[in-house]
Parts: C-alpha cells; structure tokens; sequence
C-alpha cells in the first residue's frame, strides 16, 4: 500500500533481501525493479518530486570508489562496468530505450523513500517513463522520469490498477512533520505498527498533499476502514 511505514529490516524482507545498500536494484524481484530514494539534505544524490505531485525524478549513481577512481563525484555516471557489463544506469537506460521501440513495456519501478534514519516510507509503484543525461558540475550524470501509477498484486505478478484514480505524493518534509506531531503512531489506537502516512480529504476529493494539516498517521486497520471515504 501506498505511503506505508516501514523499517529497515521490513523493507529488506519484504524484498527478500538480507541488505538493500544499492540505491537501484534492476530486477530484485522478477516482476519489478526497486529505487530507494532521499530528499534529505545530506542525500548522496539529488532525487526529487515534481510539483505536479505524480512524477519523481531520480538520480543515477557514480561509479565506487577504487584505488583508479579517487572521487567518484568527478568523473561521469558510467552505462558500463569495466568488464564490459551495463551497470544499474546502464540496465535501467536499456529497459526505456527498449520501451521507446516499443519492444517492452514500461519497467516497475517500486520506490522507497528514506524518512529517518532506519525509517521509509513505500511510496509505491512507478512506470519508468524517460532518462536525461546532462552535464552537472563538470560531469555527465543521468536523471531517471518515473510516473506514479497504482499497481497491485495478482498471483504473483503486478498489475496496473487503470481505473484508479492516481493520489498526489506527500512530500518527505511534510512526512517528517506529521511523524513527530503524531509520535510515530495511529492517532486513532496508538498502534505503532503497519503504519502509513494517510489524507485526511483525499487527493481525489480535493485535498492537499503539501499541508500536514491534512496529513495524518494510520494503522492498517483503521486506514483500510476509511479507504477514500471522507470522514
């Protein structure tokens, strides 16, 4: 579900995954890929929300550190690995140009977003739409376009909800906001687990993503209850 809060640990079960320290990972499970994004102000990379509240611009990653390459914020995001393997970007710039042939469809992306430390919140299921490569201080790096679309899934696979009415991503600050109004817990039960971040006017409805007046924090139980419902 959408906005759901969950630690580390939860994130890496739920991806089957002993660790998650790769911020892209092509094909982590066999029917999606996974982004793990921040707009902190100490984030490595800059990901970002546009103002249209559905699409996410995410950054690509700099090749590591090795003994040939000192500082990797130096030299241009690589498509390909010294043995002659596409790296993440590369597999990534693969799957849109295929899309764009109209060879595949658009890639899945799951996104989550790290809030505090040890917190995210899933900010849900991602088309991979587009990439740019542009020049940033001194050095070429590519910028990912993912649309918000909502997804659920169906005997194992994902699959597209059209008929869904998309709802506007709520801004990490204002999730930093509500989390400490709200003390990390269901502001109807106290419960303090399977939380999610959840509007109090639905998006749909008219209501605004970027006040956390009209945010709140829900378990799961009281968050399916209300559904699109305006209380």
């Amino acid at each position: 579900m959408k906005d759901e809060i969950v630690t580390y640990r939860e994130m890496c079960d739920r991806e089957n995954r002993q660790t998650m320290q790769r911020g892209m990972n092509y094909r982590c499970n066999p029917s999606y890929s996974v982004f793990l994004m921040s707009q902190r102000t100490n984030a490595p990379y800059d990901d970002r929300v546009h103002p249209d509240g559905f699409t996410i611009e995410y950054e690509g990653h700099d090749t590591p550190k090795t003994v040939y390459v000192k500082n990797p914020k130096k030299v241009d995001q690589p498509l390909i690995n010294q043995g002659g393997t596409l790296t993440q970007n590369g597999l990534f710039v693969q799957a849109i140009k295929d899309f764009k042939k109209g060879d595949r469809s658009p890639e899945i992306i799951r996104v989550y977003e790290k809030i505090f430390s040890g917190i995210w919140s899933e900010k849900g299921f991602f088309k991979l739409l587009d990439f740019k490569n542009i020049l940033k201080e001194g050095r070429k790096i590519y910028r990912f376009i993912l649309e918000e679309t909502d997804f659920k899934f169906k005997t194992g696979e994902v699959v597209e909800n059209s008929m869904r009415s998309r709802s506007r991503i709520i801004p990490s600050a204002v999730k930093k906001i509500v989390w400490a109004r709200d003390k990390g817990m269901c502001v109807l039960c106290g419960e303090k687990d399977e939380l999610h971040f959840d509007h109090d006017l639905p998006f749909s409805k008219g209501g605004t993503s970027i006040d956390a007046k009209n945010v709140k924090i829900l378990c799961a139980r009281h968050n399916l209850s209300k559904s699109d419902k305006i209380e």
